[in-house]
């Protein structure tokens, strides 16, 4: 038995995440997931691989996705948790989906953005410190993506969700420990859905203990929808950087992970990608419900 017990949206690829309760699948993801992306003026994608500050942007998009906002949190001095505040400026936007196509480039492969205007790229230009535009996904956008269940996403690496389990976090922090290496908050990782074991008369149950067992999840039914596995999350350097001061902090987890989730076909894994089946409502609270199992993979 398992629960969801967190969901986050990127409604801004490489952007700060937002914490929801309740939300649903789209084909192409959660709700917004990575339906904008930061480009240069060149068109080519913008992340916290080498735009760490990206992580400082907290975007919000409404229900209807008809509005954006976009706001600046910097790290708060002096009070030991690594807490936020808000910052003054802050950029409201008419989102639009009529503007001229331009192509936009996601690594090497070539798609379609809506531009979304100058106010929209000068907040961002000024706030990076490097010329920027922002783009939407096109209504039209058909994007096909791989994997054991192929499926479509928006500006996501790959696949349209990545969910992590609690207990594989807690086994990440033992072998830190076993380093001498403090242990990462969740947000490190940037998962649209965390799952732990449910609590059932004081006991828990036995499978979403265990670390990793979401890589072996080849089917499930969350709330009214349904995922199906592509594959397993390689881990870049997106995972070096602290997410609440927009820079990148020391070689962990990479360096730990490298010693126990080294991927056969090169690379270091945490987390599974998977697409969505079936559309439909889900919150937090909700049973994760394993209809088909799989081997892991190496």
């Amino acid at each position: 038995m398992a629960t969801v017990v967190d969901l986050f949206t990127y409604p801004v690829k490489g952007c700060a995440g937002t914490s929801v309760d309740s939300t649903h699948f789209t084909p192409a993801g959660l709700a917004h997931d990575r339906s904008f992306m930061v480009v240069s003026v060149d068109g080519v994608y913008r992340t916290q691989r080498h735009d760490p500050r990206l992580a400082l942007v907290r975007p919000t998009v409404s229900a209807d996705g008809s509005r954006l906002t976009l706001a600046s949190a910097e790290q708060q001095s002096g009070d030991g948790g690594g807490g936020v505040r808000g910052g003054d400026d802050e950029l409201h936007l008419d989102v639009t989906t009529t503007a001229p196509r331009r192509d936009v480039d996601l690594f090497g492969v070539t798609y379609q953005g809506i531009d979304q205007g100058d106010e929209a790229a000068a907040w961002l230009s000024d706030f990076l410190g490097t010329p920027s535009r922002l783009v939407r996904v096109p209504p039209e956008h058909e994007r096909k993506t791989d994997g054991l269940t192929p499926g479509t996403s928006g500006y996501a690496d790959s696949s349209a969700v990545h969910l992590l389990s609690r207990a594989s976090l807690a086994h990440l922090h033992t072998m830190m420990a076993e380093r001498g290496a403090p242990p990462l908050a969740m947000a490190r990782f940037r998962p649209n859905i965390v799952i732990d074991s449910h609590p059932e008369e004081g006991e828990y149950g036995d499978w979403a203990d265990a670390p990793h067992s979401e890589d072996r999840i080849r089917r499930m039914t969350i709330g009214e929808s349904e995922l199906g596995y592509t594959k397993l999350a390689v881990r870049c350097a997106v995972t070096l950087v602290d997410q609440r001061a927009g820079a990148r902090g020391g070689p962990e987890p990479l360096r730990t992970l490298a010693g126990y989730r080294r991927a056969s076909g090169g690379g270091v894994v945490f987390g599974a990608k998977f697409s969505v089946v079936r559309p439909g409502k889900l919150s937090v609270g909700d049973e994760v419900a394993v209809e088909e199992w799989g081997d892991a993979e190496a």
